[in-house]
Formats: structure tokens, C-alpha cells, sequence
């Protein structure tokens, strides 16, 4: 069959397929739509007849031959697409010693080749198994949050009276702003026949969180025993069930649960409708992500609020963050304020916050890269995660535990850099038992009652007292038990 294609004179194209079956011809489908040269080489002569009848510039050479591209223009991009592992590789070094220069898509046919095609200088390798398993989990995953929230909307849509929106003890940006975006898609979906009320239990001590507050005018509500009897369907955001770093009553009836928190608590019994995801890096993005599928316009104090929510929990997409995280902050972006979001990243640190960070720095014990430090008293929980996200960036210190007692709670914030330990887990399995505990790999934290302790007056002579059985538990898990003396 003669090789005559009209573009071999010219000096330059923008496509070459080498080796076209089924993935070469739909790739030459796509890419004859953007009205670029493209030429397809194949081996199989009748392939080639059917391609030319097709009207494509196509000719019949085999891609292992070492005389492969003469006469041919230089390609911009090479797609080496046969099933033939032997010949892809044979075309790419083919490609590469000639023309550097030329970007090559390459496919491998087994996992074992997807390295090889990369040491030969493939600009990306293609494994289409691997690309079929990844876009059907994509597709399936988007069905099932797409479900999700129409699921949300329609059980909203058939409420009316008060709907009460808890967020988790001492809330934090990212609770407030979910709590914010449930109660936009609430009264959405009710066309006003829901009133929410967001409620809140402890303090918000962080400076930051109360800046967010005061500066979006985020109406929160004290959780007490009158509102939750004036309230006719509940919802949890950021916590995973009744009791789980709330003071509901554990048989509490709540009817809505969204959170990125995994639990010991199987809530499913007691709620219409749960999303848990402990894969998102936010209860936010999740939230955020309802707002995109149900196509609910986002004002600029929910949509700032939001953002700010995924920025905090994932220490400004540094921590636990995922690739959605990253597309919903990317969607609330234009959406923002800007300037009131600089003011909420920016304000004064309280008096109280600094005297318990400088405690926490002189207290500070190092054994073996683990740092443990005793703030003693605090009235303002929010400083200690602050004070372990300072510590936790001292040289030399992989994990760093930052504990403090309360009027009704020992605290305990913990931070980890070390990739072979899993912190959430650790620490729930040290203090789960005796009160609530969990997180991330990264960053965890603890609350432990102190039960019949809570009337003693001195409370940081009590600390000293039950600290060291309590934090046992943990030294022993993660094999400190027998080590050298502590560092300073």
C-alpha cells in the first residue's frame, strides 16, 4: 500500500498517533475536532484503508522500526497508544532521541511497563485499567453526594416549625459556618416554613473564632434545656452522634448528621439522614459541596464564612486536606469577601491566650521526640490547640501534647508530624474509655470528665495529682514506657 500523506511535506505538526486501535481512534475522534493536523501511523494495512476512507491522514509504518518518523514533520505531541508493550517502548525511544523537545503520551498495558514508559521519558503514561477504575469511583462518588443531597433537600422540604442546628462544644469556625450553610438549604427547601436556630455549648475563646463571629454577625444561640423543647427536628454538624463532643443526652432524637469525624458511635438508629465522611478535610467542604449539587445560590457571608471554615480545619490546606477540599474553596472563592476575610485572619490575641502559651513553652518535657506540657488552670480552652500547633514546630519534636484542666474537664490537644503514627486513633484508644477522645493523624484531642473531682477548689494540685496514671495510657501505646530521661 503506498505511504503517500498529504501533510509529509510540512515541516511541523500538532499530533501523531502511533499505533491506532480502539484508544487511538477516539483519541483521533477528540482531537480531530479541534481542527488540528494530526497523522495516525499503524501497522495494520487495512486499519490504515478504513482511517483514509475516513478522511484522516494516516499511513502504514511499523512504530518499532528505528526509521519510523523519516519524512515525517515533527509532532508538538506524540501519542504512542498500541497495545503492544514492546512496541510503545521501541516508538518512545524512537521519539525521544530525535525530537527531545516532543511531549509524548504514552500507554502502558501493565503495571510493570507504566514505570519503564516513565524511565524512557514519557511525559505521562496512561495505564487505561487504572483510568477506567479511578473516573467509575469519581462518577460513583459524585452520584452518591449528588444523592445525598437531594435526599437533604427533600427531607427539609417536608418540615415546618424549628429546626435547631448543634454545633460541636466550644464551636469552631468550621462547625459555625456548616451550621450557616444547612440553615441556608433549609430555608431553601422550606420556602421559609423552617426557622433555624444555631446552638452552641461552651466558650469560644479563640481569638480568631471570635473575631469570625462578630465580624459575619453570626447569630448563635445558647444550648439549654428550653431551647431544645422549643426546637421540633434537630440537626448535629462537625459531631458524629448524640454525646459525642456535645452535651445532648445520648438517646437525644436528632434527626440531621453531617460530619468528617469518624465515631465509636453508631448513629444510625437515631437520625433520618447522616453524611460522615472521614476522608474530607472539612465539614465545611461537604456542606459546600450540597450547595454546588442543589444549585442554591451562596450570599457573600455564607460563602466567607465557608471558606474560612475549610481553611481553619485544614491549617490553610496544609493538613488533612483532600482534592475536593481544594474545589470547593476554589468554588467559594469569587464569592468572598475579601477584605472581611482578612480582618477574621488577623485580629488581637488575648492577654490569657499569650499567658498560656508561655506556660506551655516553659512546662514543655521532651522524651524521645514526644513533648507533653501542663498548662494547668484555663478558662479559655481554644489557647490550648494553639499552644500544640506552636510547640509541635520545635526542632527535634514529632508529636506534642498540650494538657490543662477545667471546671469539668481534663483537656488534652495533641499535634503529630510523625507519618508512622496515627494520633486519632492512638488517642482514642488511651483515653476513649474514660471520655471522649479521636481525630486525625495529624491532630487529635481529648476530653476526659473528672466526675466526682469537679467540686475540688484547686484544681491544678488535682492535675498533678491524676495526670501521670492518665497519660500512662498513652506512653505505654506508643512504647515511651523504659525510656531515657527527659529531655529539655
Amino acid at each position: 500500500m503506498p505511504e503517500a500523506v498529504q501533510n509529509v511535506s510540512k515541516e511541523r505538526i500538532k499530533y501523531i498517533i502511533l499505533g491506532c486501535g480502539s484508544t487511538g481512534y477516539n483519541v483521533a475522534e477528540e482531537l480531530v475536532q479541534e481542527n488540528e493536523d494530526l497523522i495516525i501511523v499503524d501497522r495494520d494495512e487495512k486499519r490504515v484503508e478504513d482511517l483514509r476512507d475516513q478522511k484522516y491522514e494516516a499511513l502504514v509504518r511499523d512504530i518499532r522500526d528505528p526509521h519510523l518518523l523519516d519524512g515525517l514533520p515533527v509532532p508538538e505531541v506524540a501519542f504512542i497508544l498500541s497495545n503492544d508493550k514492546d512496541a510503545n517502548l521501541a516508538a518512545l525511544r524512537n521519539v525521544k532521541n530525535r525530537y527531545p523537545a516532543t511531549y509524548v503520551i504514552a500507554r502502558a498495558v501493565d503495571p510493570v511497563s507504566v514505570d519503564l514508559l516513565q524511565e524512557e521519558g514519557a511525559d505521562i503514561v496512561l495505564y487505561p485499567q487504572e483510568v477506567v477504575a479511578k473516573t467509575a469511583i469519581h462518577h460513583i462518588r459524585k452520584l452518591h453526594s449528588s444523592r445525598l443531597a437531594m435526599r437533604l433537600y427533600d427531607l427539609l422540604a417536608e418540615w415546618e416549625g424549628t429546626l435547631g442546628i448543634v454545633t460541636h462544644m466550644n464551636p469552631d469556625p468550621d462547625a459555625i459556618s456548616s451550621a450557616m450553610a444547612l440553615s441556608m438549604i433549609a430555608r431553601h427547601a422550606s420556602h421559609g416554613k423552617l426557622t433555624c436556630r444555631i446552638l452552641y455549648e461552651g466558650n469560644i475563646g479563640h481569638q480568631e473564632n471570635r473575631a469570625f463571629i462578630n465580624l459575619l454577625e453570626i447569630k448563635l444561640e445558647r444550648l439549654t434545656p428550653q431551647v431544645l423543647e422549643e426546637c421540633n427536628y434537630l440537626a448535629l454538624v462537625d459531631s458524629s452522634a448524640p454525646g459525642a463532643n456535645n452535651e445532648l443526652p445520648k438517646n437525644t432524637r436528632v434527626n440531621i448528621i453531617v460530619d468528617h469525624h469518624k465515631n465509636g458511635e453508631t448513629p444510625s438508629a437515631i437520625a433520618d439522614f447522616i453524611d460522615i465522611r472521614p476522608g474530607v478535610g472539612a465539614t465545611a467542604s461537604i456542606m459546600t459541596q450540597y450547595l454546588m449539587e442543589l444549585d442554591i445560590p451562596v450570599n457573600k457571608t455564607v460563602a466567607t464564612a465557608l471558606l474560612y471554615g475549610i481553611r481553619a480545619d485544614t491549617r490553610d490546606f496544609k493538613r488533612n486536606v483532600t482534592p475536593q477540599d481544594l474545589n470547593y474553596a476554589a468554588f467559594l472563592l469569587p464569592l468572598t469577601d475579601s477584605e472581611l476575610l482578612g480582618k477574621i485572619t488577623s485580629p488581637s490575641i488575648s492577654q490569657e491566650t499569650l499567658d498560656i502559651l508561655g506556660t506551655a513553652v516553659r512546662n514543655r518535657r521532651i522524651k524521645s521526640g514526644y513533648l507533653f506540657s501542663n498548662v494547668g488552670y484555663v478558662r479559655n480552652r481554644d489557647a490550648l490547640p494553639q499552644a500544640a500547633d506552636l510547640l509541635i514546630q520545635l526542632e527535634g519534636v514529632n508529636t506534642a501534647l498540650v494538657y490543662g484542666i477545667g471546671d469539668q474537664n481534663i483537656i488534652i490537644s495533641a499535634r503529630n508530624k510523625d507519618i508512622r503514627l496515627h494520633l486519632g486513633n492512638v488517642m482514642a484508644e488511651a483515653f476513649g474509655a474514660i471520655g471522649e477522645a479521636g481525630g486525625h493523624a495529624t491532630m487529635a484531642a481529648s476530653a476526659i470528665p473528672l466526675n466526682y473531682f469537679t467540686m475540688v477548689r484547686d484544681k491544678e494540685e488535682l492535675l498533678s495529682l491524676i495526670i501521670d496514671p492518665i497519660l500512662k495510657r498513652f506512653t505505654t501505646l506508643v512504647g515511651l514506657d523504659g525510656e531515657g530521661n527527659d529531655e529539655v
